[in-house]
């Protein structure tokens, strides 16, 4: 299926309008799909966008709030 496995993003219609002589000219539609890649996800082999790629590769976020001092 093409589809996101993780955020489950799937394809998309698209219309393209090109200007023709001062008049819009819709032009017949055409489907997009995501960017799926191969990767491994908890020990299983899945297709997965490029976004939940980067997610997954980011590291964890850690706290920004400074620890106060112990007086």
């Amino acid at each position: 299926m093409k589809q996101c496995a993780i955020c489950g993003k799937g394809s998309q219609m698209q219309g393209q309008r090109r200007l023709l002589r001062g008049h819009y000219n819709p032009v017949n539609w055409s489907r997009k799909q995501p960017n799926l890649q191969w990767a491994k996800v908890n020990g299983k082999r899945v297709r997965i966008c490029t976004q939940c790629m980067r997610t997954q590769a980011k590291a964890p976020a850690k706290n920004k709030i400074p620890a106060k001092a112990a007086a």
